[in-house]
């Protein structure tokens, strides 16, 4: 089957829970939940391998806890390295901290071995209201890293737009895009 279908497909029939008044789709790959069926995994990983000239990227960025189930298998296709954004400091020296707030979570992360000069990919699962990537790209601007993609493997909401117009030198590129009705994922094309 064809990858971006099997996402789809997998996306259409994902389970809703309600918080308070607001519907929430649960996802393997936005969530860790259910189990993740290896299908959907290659279907991310092949459309994400195929979207990117890889020869423009050194080094991958994957965001705990989601990045890592998403960002291993990647950096393994393309054999580039994976950072890992994490909740907690190591302390070694050239650690970024970076303030996250969204409308989920708020807290901090670190961003440990970035190179001056390297050309970064971020892989994120959903982008929402933009609250956890805008952190993050804000975080790497106080670094000599160049951030040229980011690509989520859902798009929800206005955060990507938002994104967009802040960080224009930036690539954002999304595998679905996707709103909620009531109880219903509708996919967008």
């Amino acid at each position: 089957m064809d990858p971006i279908r099997k996402l789809r497909g997998s996306l259409e029939k994902a389970p809703i829970i309600w918080k308070g008044d607001y519907p929430y789709f649960i996802h393997s790959i936005t969530d860790g939940v259910p189990r993740l069926d290896p299908d959907v995994l290659q279907a991310v990983i092949d459309l994400a391998v195929e979207r990117v000239d890889w020869q423009e990227i050194d080094a991958i960025i994957g965001i705990e806890a989601m990045g890592l189930p998403l960002c291993a298998p990647l950096s393994l296709a393309v054999n580039k390295p994976l950072i890992v954004v994490r909740k907690r400091s190591y302390g070694l020296e050239g650690e970024v901290k970076i303030d996250q707030a969204t409308g989920y979570s708020k807290g901090e992360m670190y961003i440990n071995d970035i190179k001056d000069g390297e050309r970064i990919f971020i892989m994120e699962d959903v982008i929402s209201t933009g609250g956890t990537m805008r952190a993050v790209l804000k975080g790497l601007s106080g670094t000599k890293a160049i951030v040229s993609v980011v690509m989520t493997v859902v798009e929800k909401d206005e955060g990507m737009n938002q994104l967009k117009s802040e960080f224009p030198s930036i690539k954002f590129e999304s595998l679905v895009n996707l709103h909620m009705d009531g109880a219903k994922v509708v996919l967008h094309d």
